[in-house]
């Protein structure tokens, strides 16, 4: 098993579990198109993927309504949906572990790097990464290759041999391999076993705790 000094996270489904506000943003958002969405657990394949192609993918939305699917998403979202979320058991220990070990954490999610940053204040976690990276709100950098290669550029990274994606999705793992970075699945968040194992991911983690065993 390699040792890895840079840890990189996906934010839903990996640090904090965001199903409630993200379904509940998806909803209004379906409203604003005259479809009434009432199953919750129908819209949990929202959590992880770039909106634009989730509404395309699971709506048929052309390019124009994925966009003012997303605004509307975000009409929701920014006031009420970012704070229906929670921190998932284990995680504020893991993170504070893995600083007392010399590991350098830093964010890297699909999620708009504004609302990144400040779900990452309200819940007290800043404080643990060295940097937080994310989607722009233009959506000219969205796929988690993309987001991915930004933190790695951010953070000065120049070897892709000591870097570890830690996340939830198959696009956390095939984010990973297109910057020939390692991959940890998650397995407590939304993606399953098959998703994360078909798309490459070189470890799997359980629960939360399990992560410490993988990341000497």
């Amino acid at each position: 098993m390699k040792e890895y000094k840079y840890i990189l996270f996906d934010l839903d489904g990996t640090v904090t579990d965001p199903g409630l506000g993200i379904t509940g943003s998806v909803m209004y958002a379906l409203k604003g198109f005259g479809i009434e969405e009432t199953d919750r657990t129908k819209l949990y394949r929202f959590i992880g993927p770039p909106l634009a192609e989730s509404f395309r993918d699971f709506y048929g939305f052309t390019p124009e309504e994925a966009r003012r699917g997303i605004s509307l998403y975000r009409e929701y979202y920014k006031d009420r949906g970012i704070f229906e979320n929670k921190v998932y058991d284990g995680m504020e220990e893991l993170l504070a572990e893995l600083k007392r070990r010399g590991k350098t954490l830093v964010l890297a999610t699909s999620k708009p790097e504004p609302f990144a940053r400040e779900i990452l204040d309200h819940f007290h976690l800043t404080s643990y990464f060295t940097y937080a990276a994310g989607a722009t709100l233009d959506e000219t950098r969205v796929k988690k290759e993309e987001v991915i290669a930004y933190a790695m550029e951010s953070c000065g990274i120049t070897d892709p041999g000591q870097v570890l994606m830690v996340g939830d999705r198959r696009h956390d793992i095939e984010g990973a391999r297109a910057n020939g970075v390692d991959s940890l699945g998650v397995l407590y968040g939304y993606g399953s076993r098959e998703e994360l194992l078909q798309a490459g991911a070189d470890y799997l983690a359980e629960k939360v705790e399990d992560i410490l065993k993988i990341v000497k």
